[in-house]
């Protein structure tokens, strides 16, 4: 066993000098947050090594991106090296997008509890120094009282036998890292669980946490939301093996041979994952090709369009906004009044028929589907 820590411990330490040989001859610091982020709320936490931090976030329902860089020092753009050094006063912090619509920031404080050991004020597990200390910088009040009022409860759930030291600070600026160091987990994926578990992270965190480890983010939903997507253990349990495969794994459905492709009732087709209304049968036409084809998505719908680049060729594919359901392609070949045809997979759709809209919940709907008196 002891060979084996040892073993295990090299590696890491390998891992770790080649980030620190790489962050000087590293290309520049990036500059600039993607536009395409604009609009997004942001939360900045530091949890000792960035690259933990990160990866712990990423698996967030609702997040967006989360973005190694530093924050808390005097110095613009710091180096990697001169952080990780603790000359510029910075810490290691990860800036994280995310909808609003889809988790709170509480939920995005009980992912951030379970991501490292919050009782240690002086670094994180062998990172040490003021650089791979805790915090959290909070951009308004709102998430500064909120903050506070979790890391009250923390200390007192008795998760801990020493209290949290975790202090809540204003958020000043952010410098991202370089490119070297974000999505380090998915791009090193053998010298990250080397370095996880080297440094003691990931037992501390399951040992701590046990069953309570994977947040529930169904506790963490705004509020009032009438739609939204369930955990994936809650959507794996919802749905069938085709409906998952198709939903979550962008598969599709044989022509033909699925639910609604030849129904011919009046009533709104809504995500199976969400219940979010998205296409009627008053848009909906024959196209011949074995799949339910709509003109276009019902009113007040927000369907997401994106480039779809597989099978050697450019499609665009069409997402559900809220469950993030994958629901089929969109083409230019549709009769009016759009020339689209919105090429859909039965297994992403409930249908509700007309008269059972009010019972369902969907009474809004009903208008559409009463018929013009002669």
């Amino acid at each position: 066993m002891r060979l084996l820590a040892l073993a295990a411990l090299a590696l890491l330490a390998s891992a770790v000098a080649g980030a620190v040989f790489y962050a000087s001859h590293a290309e520049p610091v990036i500059s600039e947050i993607s536009s395409e982020l604009d609009g997004y709320e942001v939360a900045t936490f530091a949890g000792g090594c960035f690259w933990c931090v990160e990866e712990g976030f990423e698996k967030a329902l609702g997040v967006k991106a989360a973005i190694s860089g530093f924050s808390g020092g005097e110095e613009r753009n710091p180096r990697y090296e001169n952080v990780a050094r603790g000359k510029t006063g910075h810490r290691e912090v990860v800036q994280v997008y995310f909808d609003a619509d889809i988790i709170t920031y509480e939920g995005l404080l009980e992912v951030f509890w379970r991501i490292f050991d919050p009782t240690d004020g002086e670094g994180s597990f062998f990172d040490r120094g003021r650089q791979y200390s805790p915090a959290i910088f909070y951009h308004n009040e709102i998430q500064e009282r909120q903050a506070r009022a979790s890391r009250e409860a923390l200390d007192k759930s008795g998760r801990f036998d020493k209290p949290i030291k975790v202090p809540i600070i204003p958020f000043t600026a952010f410098y991202p890292a370089d490119e070297h160091h974000q999505d380090y987990a998915t791009k090193n994926p053998i010298r990250y669980r080397y370095y996880t578990r080297g440094s003691g992270r990931a037992d501390f965190v399951r040992t701590t946490w046990g069953s309570k480890l994977e947040v529930d983010f169904a506790l963490y939903r705004p509020s009032p939301s009438r739609y939204f997507r369930p955990t994936n253990e809650e959507i794996k349990k919802k749905l069938s093996p085709q409906q998952h495969e198709i939903t979550q794994e962008e598969g599709t459905e044989p022509p033909f041979d699925n639910a609604y492709w030849n129904e011919k009732r009046d009533g709104l087709y809504v995500d199976i994952v969400s219940g979010e209304p998205l296409f009627s049968s008053k848009d909906k036409f024959k196209s011949g090709t074995g799949w339910p084809s709509f003109t276009r998505p019902v009113e007040g719908a927000q369907i997401v369009e994106k480039a779809d680049n597989k099978l050697f060729m450019t499609r665009i594919e069409v997402r559900s906004s809220i469950a993030d359901s994958h629901l089929g392609h969109v083409f230019d070949d549709g009769p009016p009044p759009t020339g689209k045809r919105y090429c859909i997979n039965s297994a992403a759709l409930r249908f509700i028929p007309a008269n059972e809209l009010h019972a369902n919940g969907y009474g809004e709907y009903e208008a559409m589907f009463v018929r013009e008196e002669m």
